[in-house]
């Protein structure tokens, strides 16, 4: 069973920079490398939605318009690990993140099979 564990999150001012970080548990050190890896994020009242996804390569990543240029995303395979470094915070990334892990044809096609549980990331005006 695939476990995915996001880590941090906090309150930080608008401007300020933060790293997510996720681990993947899957008993299996060599299927992590077998997973495209996206993060997403859920604001308080709306739907989910995209932010960042990097093939089982690492040789391809796509962005949300909205955060394209401020975040980027990473994978270590040694580590089974995926980040997603934000800078330049805005009041509106504030959201709860998730890290998931699936596959990936084309930004338009993808599907995330496993899912952690969230990180909060707080942006203060």
């Amino acid at each position: 069973q695939v476990q995915l564990v996001e880590s941090g999150g906090g309150l930080v001012q608008a401007g300020d920079s933060l790293r997510l970080a996720c681990v993947v548990s899957d008993g299996t050190f060599s299927t992590f490398s077998d997973y495209a890896m996206g993060w997403f994020r859920q604001a308080p009242g709306k739907e989910r939605e995209f932010v960042s996804i990097i093939s089982f390569t690492g040789g391809t990543t796509y962005y949300a318009d909205s955060v394209e240029g401020r975040f980027t995303i990473a994978r270590d395979d040694a580590k089974n690990t995926v980040s997603l470094q934000m800078n330049s915070l805005l009041p509106e990334d504030t959201a709860v993140y998730y890290c998931a892990a699936g596959w990936m044809n084309s930004i338009s096609d993808y599907g995330m099979q496993y899912w952690g549980k969230g990180t909060l990331v707080t942006v203060s005006s």
